[in-house]
């Protein structure tokens, strides 16, 4: 059986049970919150923000959010298939458009750059390595390299996007 065979009828997620179950409550944690958050703005049940409606920020969500549970199924999918890769392309792409985004998203700090905006060049530097260790067909490289960007670019700067003062905390408490 060849390589390509072997992909094709062998599930294989690279993670282990610890990891992907870790991945997988905070991917679904995250998307409730989100959910909640949006639905919220939505029926007008927040605070009234005058940014709200700004190109930057509604990028932002439109990308980060398929983002979730997308970059949840490149991770917990079937390795090395077609659509596995035209997943990992597609994710990929909405994590650089989310990343160009952020740097518009200057709400806090009296429009200067906070500390989640560190997201952004670790998010690129994230891309970067995931295509290098792709075509390089280093395995355990691109499986480290696609974890850490989906847990560091999107999990944990996604709740700490819901910290106290912050307008994602504003719409799903306020």
């Amino acid at each position: 059986m060849n390589a390509t065979s072997r992909a094709l009828t062998a599930p294989h997620t690279g993670l282990s049970t610890l990891t992907g179950t870790i991945v997988t409550a905070g991917s679904a944690l995250l998307g409730a919150i989100t959910l909640v958050a949006l639905v919220r703005l939505a029926a007008s049940m927040t605070p009234a923000t005058g940014y709200v409606r700004q190109a930057a920020l509604m990028i932002h969500l439109a990308t980060v959010v398929p983002a979730i549970p997308l970059g949840l199924a490149v991770l917990l999918g079937r390795k090395g298939t077609p659509r596995h890769r035209t997943m990992g392309k597609v994710w990929l792409t909405l994590m650089g458009v989310t990343a160009i985004s952020t740097l518009f998203i200057r709400n806090v700090n009296d429009g200067s750059f906070s500390l989640i905006h560190l997201f952004v060049p670790l998010t690129f530097f994230g891309i970067y390595q995931i295509i290098t260790s792709a075509r390089r067909h280093d395995i355990a490289a691109h499986k480290r390299h696609v974890t850490s960007l989906y847990i560091g670019a999107l999990l944990v700067a996604g709740f700490a996007s819901f910290f106290p003062g912050r307008l994602m905390w504003h719409w799903l408490v306020s």
